[in-house]
C-alpha cells in the first residue's frame, strides 16, 4: 500500500496486543495509548526539516541541528486526546489544535461540532491524532479542514486502521501518509474495526 506505514517494531506490537486485550483497564489503556502515540510519532517525523547550529558542551563547541518545521498536533475529539501527551513529550513546542467530529451511527458519516482553528495557519506540518482509522470519514473530513486552513504537510497518526478506511483516505487525499501500529482485517456491519480494540474513547475514559 502506497504511503501507508504500519510499524514493524516489536515493542509497538507488544503494546498494541495489551491494548487490544479486553481485560486491560482504563488506566493502563490510557498509558498504552500515550506510549504508542509517542513511538508512532517518532516514526512519522523522520523527515522533519532541520538546520545546522552550534552549541557549547561542557568541554567544547560542537555542531548540531534545530528543527525548522513548526508542528501542529490535531487530536480528533474525543479519542484523539489520549494521544496528545505522548507526542507532546517528544515535541513540547508543538501547537495543539482540536477538531471535534463524531460518527453518525446510522449513516456512518462524520459530523463536525468543534473547530477553533485561527484564520491563518500557524504551523507547517500537522499530525492528525486519532486512534482508529475505521470508515475513514472523520480522517477525510479533518484533512479537508486542514487543507482549507492552508497547512502544507499533513500526516495521519493512528493505532489501527481498516483497509476500508485506508482506501477512503487515500482516494480523497493520496498525499497524506498514514502511520499506524497495524492494519486490521476489515470493518464489521456496524463500521467497527475487526479484530480491533473496541471503542477507543470509551476504553480510555471508562464510559
Amino acid at each position: 500500500m502506497n504511503n501507508v506505514y504500519p510499524s514493524t517494531h516489536p515493542l509497538i506490537a507488544a503494546k498494541l496486543t495489551r491494548l487490544r486485550d479486553v481485560r486491560t483497564e482504563p488506566k493502563k489503556f490510557r498509558e498504552l495509548v500515550r506510549e504508542l502515540a509517542a513511538m508512532l510519532a517518532y516514526e512519522a517525523t523522520l523527515d522533519l526539516a532541520v538546520q545546522p547550529i552550534e552549541v557549547q558542551t561542557p568541554l567544547t563547541m560542537t555542531n548540531g541541528v534545530a528543527l525548522i518545521d513548526r508542528i501542529g498536533l490535531v487530536p480528533v475529539l474525543r479519542a484523539g486526546l489520549g494521544m496528545v501527551e505522548g507526542v507532546w513529550d517528544l515535541m513540547p513546542g508543538a501547537e495543539v489544535w482540536h477538531i471535534g467530529l463524531y460518527r453518525d451511527e446510522k449513516t456512518l458519516k462524520p459530523v463536525a461540532y468543534y473547530n477553533r482553528l485561527p484564520v491563518e495557519p500557524t504551523v507547517s506540518v500537522c499530525l492528525i491524532l486519532d486512534p482508529m482509522l475505521a470508515t475513514g470519514g472523520s480522517a477525510v473530513a479533518t484533512v479537508d479542514i486542514l487543507k482549507k486552513w492552508g497547512v502544507g504537510r499533513i500526516k495521519f497518526v493512528g493505532l489501527i486502521a481498516a483497509p476500508e478506511g485506508i482506501e477512503r483516505l487515500h482516494s480523497a487525499h493520496p498525499d497524506v501518509p498514514i502511520h499506524i501500529a497495524a492494519v486490521d482485517e476489515r470493518l464489521n456491519e456496524h463500521g467497527y474495526i475487526l479484530p480491533g480494540l473496541g471503542d477507543a474513547g470509551d476504553r480510555q475514559f471508562g464510559t
